[in-house]
Order: structure tokens, then sequence, then C-alpha cells
């Protein structure tokens, strides 16, 4: 029961973010420290839809050209942060080897 409130708690705290960030980006990045907390607190993963929208590093919320940089190289997605300059990579079109029988 708590951990779907937990959920819920962090896709209201992405929207909120998303939200915000035109107005005062300090909010947006205190809403994703909020989530990674709540998080870490009751032991879930972040879903893959919000993990992609901030940084593991610093915890800004990323959105394209402003805050963060993408590139894509050799199959992979390239994600700079702008704000800590770390580098996240994403592989794409990886198919599942059961899936391509």
């Amino acid at each position: 029961m708590t951990k779907r409130i937990a959920r819920e708690r962090i896709a209201v705290l992405f929207s909120q973010a998303a939200r915000f960030f035109p107005e005062c980006p300090e909010w947006s990045n205190r809403c994703v420290d909020l989530a990674r907390k709540i998080a870490m607190r009751q032991r879930i993963r972040i879903e893959k839809e919000y993990r992609r929208r901030f940084c593991r590093h610093c915890s800004t919320y990323l959105v394209p050209g402003v805050t963060m940089r993408v590139r894509v190289q050799r199959g992979r997605v390239i994600v700079t942060c702008l704000a800590c300059r770390r580098q996240m990579r994403y592989v794409i079109g990886r198919q599942d080897a059961k899936g391509a029988e």
C-alpha cells in the first residue's frame, strides 16, 4: 500500500517539476530531489520514463537544449548534464534475444 502511494507521489512530483521548470528551475530540481528521497526511503525503483528526466549525479531536472545535451553515437544516446558535465549513455534499438526468434 505504501509503495503504491510512493509511486503516485513520485509521478506527481515529476509532473510538478515539468510545470515549474519555465518559471523556476530550482523548484524542479527540488521536486526531483524529493522524488528520489521517497524512492530511496520506500526502496522502490523510479520508472524508466522518469529516470531519464534527471541527472543521476547532481539530481538536476533535465530538459533537452537547456540543462542537457543529447548526442547519438554508435547505437547509443549520450546525454550530457550541463550542470555537472557528467555523461549518461543509453543503448538504442536493442531487441530481446528471445523475442527475435
